[in-house]
């Protein structure tokens, strides 16, 4: 793979497999690569043209996608107009949605944070926006092409109406039953690295989880007779991620292991018996929930890239013999 440049530490990086030129390196080597291609290339491998990029001041759909799910996504704010928002009501994954007239009111909330800021088509609300935020001390990009770029490529988008109501901190709050093991672990992850960033959970007994789901004003899951649960054969992580609109290939083989894993179905797919006896092992390790929530986070973000971008990696002993293959 090509070798591209990190703005933030000047040092090289390479590209992640899918993205065009645009992409970013291993995560934790900074923000969205910052001089995008004018070129997209779409999930389905057509190629769209894109508006020539600001260096350093944009980002394009599909190196924005490339983060996404990954742990080091940027802050994703839409600052659409109600009115446009209105007649499209989707957001990208993780994103949060923000006034343009009162950025220098919020920007504080981001300090020390990289931000992608988009719009309906990557114009003036976003690159303004995203230039109030720089001005005020904040890494902020804005999405070339806005909604209508992202649309394009082909990207997954949430329907608003499918998420929770937030809290009075902004924040979802979701409730199920104590001592995860699989599914307990895979819908939050799924939630923290796609939905809502600032998501909170609370692990309580399971005769409980309604009741404090109705006074706390908390969304129940993977319980019996709730929304965000098992339907058919299948698990609550595969609600969500249709719920949600976050189909992908990714996902979808990531989806295959956590029900063949968390159903008793090992046979769904080779890594669900990995992936039990992993999280088997984590519930032993941890007596706290929420510790081994903190763990099974880096587990889930290990196995979907490897779903997105591993798969076709090998390994072998010794390692002549691999080079030799």
């Amino acid at each position: 793979m090509g070798e591209g440049t990190n703005a933030l530490t000047s040092r090289p990086q390479k590209r992640l497999e899918g993205t065009t030129g645009g992409g970013r390196g291993p995560p934790g080597q900074g923000g969205c690569h910052l001089q995008p291609p004018k070129i997209a290339l779409s999930l389905f491998g057509e190629r769209k043209s894109m508006p020539a990029s600001i260096p350093g001041f944009s980002t394009t759909p599909q190196a924005l996608w490339s983060l996404i799910g990954t742990g080091h996504a940027p802050v994703i704010i839409d600052v659409c107009i109600d009115e446009d928002f209105s007649a499209d009501p989707r957001l990208i994954p993780g994103a949060i949605r923000r006034a343009h007239k009162s950025v220098a009111e919020w920007a504080h909330e981001f300090a020390g944070r990289n931000i992608v800021v988009t719009c309906q088509k990557g114009q003036k609300l976003s690159q303004g926006a995203a230039a109030i935020l720089r001005a005020s001390s904040v890494h902020a990009q804005f999405l070339i092409g806005g909604q209508f770029g992202w649309h394009e490529a082909g990207l997954p988008s949430m329907p608003s109406a499918s998420l929770p109501a937030r809290t009075a901190q902004g924040h979802t709050l979701w409730v199920t039953r104590e001592r995860p093991k699989i599914d307990r672990i895979a819908c939050p992850w799924l939630i923290r690295r796609f939905v809502d960033p600032a998501a909170v959970f609370l692990f309580v007994e399971p005769a409980q989880v309604e009741a404090v789901a109705d006074k706390f004003g908390a969304t129940p899951f993977d319980v019996e007779g709730v929304f965000w649960s098992h339907r058919g054969d299948t698990c609550a992580f595969d609600t969500m991620i249709a719920e949600f609109g976050l189909a992908s290939p990714a996902l979808a083989r990531l989806a295959l292991i956590v029900r063949g894993a968390d159903t008793g179905r090992l046979d769904l797919a080779p890594e669900s018996a990995g992936l039990l006896a992993v999280s088997l092992g984590l519930s032993r390790l941890y007596t706290d929930d929420l510790a081994q929530l903190a763990a099974g986070l880096g587990l889930y973000d290990a196995l979907y890239l490897w779903c997105r971008d591993g798969t076709h990696e090998t390994h072998n002993w010794p390692v002549a013999a691999r080079a030799s293959a």
